[in-house]
Order: C-alpha cells, then sequence, then structure tokens
C-alpha cells in the first residue's frame, strides 16, 4: 500500500470531490507534495485531515475557523487520537446551539408553515404588523432576532 495518494485516490476514499480537494489546499486546509511530472501526491493522513473539515464544516464551522483549529495541530508527527479529541471538544456549545437552532426551526415549520398564509408581512401569529422588520433582513424570527 503506498504511502502517498493521488488526488483521484484520496477523493474516492473521502467521498470528497476533487475540486474541493483543491479548494482545501488552496486555502491551506491540506497540503500535497508534487511529483517530478507535476501531480499532485497526499500523505496518507491527509484523509484524517479531509474528514476533520468534512465534520467541521457539519458542525457549522466556516473554512477560517476549520483553518485555525487545523494550524493547531502538531507539524511534526501525525496528529493522534489525543490531538483530534482536544480540538473537538471545544465544539461541544456549538453542536448544542445547532441542536437548539434546529429544535426552534422545527417547530416553527409546523406553526408558520402550517398556517397556510406563507407571508411574515400579513402573520397575524409570528409577526402581527411586520414587527420583524426591524431586526433587518431574513428570517429574523427564526434567527433569534425576534418574535
Amino acid at each position: 500500500m503506498s504511502e502517498q495518494l493521488t488526488i483521484g485516490e484520496l477523493a474516492e476514499r473521502s467521498g470528497v470531490a476533487t475540486s474541493a480537494l483543491r479548494y482545501y489546499e488552496e486555502r491551506g486546509l491540506i497540503r500535497a507534495e508534487r511529483n517530478s511530472s507535476g501531480h499532485r501526491r497526499f500523505a496518507r493522513p491527509v484523509i484524517r485531515r479531509v474528514a476533520f473539515v468534512v465534520f467541521a464544516q457539519k458542525v457549522g464551522l466556516t473554512l477560517e475557523e476549520i483553518g485555525e483549529e487545523l494550524s493547531k495541530l502538531p507539524d511534526d508527527r501525525v496528529p493522534r487520537r489525543a490531538d483530534w479529541a482536544k480540538l473537538s471538544q471545544r465544539w461541544s456549545a456549538r453542536i448544542d446551539e445547532r441542536i437548539a437552532e434546529l429544535e426552534r426551526l422545527k417547530s416553527g415549520l409546523t406553526d408558520c408553515i402550517g398556517c397556510g398564509c406563507l407571508s411574515l408581512t400579513r402573520c397575524r401569529l409570528a409577526n402581527p404588523g411586520d414587527v420583524a422588520a426591524r431586526f433587518g433582513p431574513g428570517p429574523a424570527v427564526w434567527n433569534g432576532g425576534g418574535g
């Protein structure tokens, strides 16, 4: 088994498109070496970094935040389970916030869409008199700004 992966092999193994892998490399989230013909070759541990990026995005971290987190990993060795655990434990509150947001959205679907009007400017339930307008554009009630 080769210690170096082509971009196609990394894409197949990680389930991430080659275009996304190139973008992650461009953003400094993963690193590739070039062989004599200029093709990318990735060290096998990059698979874990890609998995981390995918998971962190699902948690709601931005690519900038993901880059900051990845910069905390050791450069002199392959990250160990304890290294990954240290990074992920910081996300507990973030995950709880995301769960609460999804619960709010779930209950809002029934209340708002269920009434049938589909208009926050006329809705007498969640937004009488369009009071949510003062909170700015977008779904202010569901974003926690009003209601």
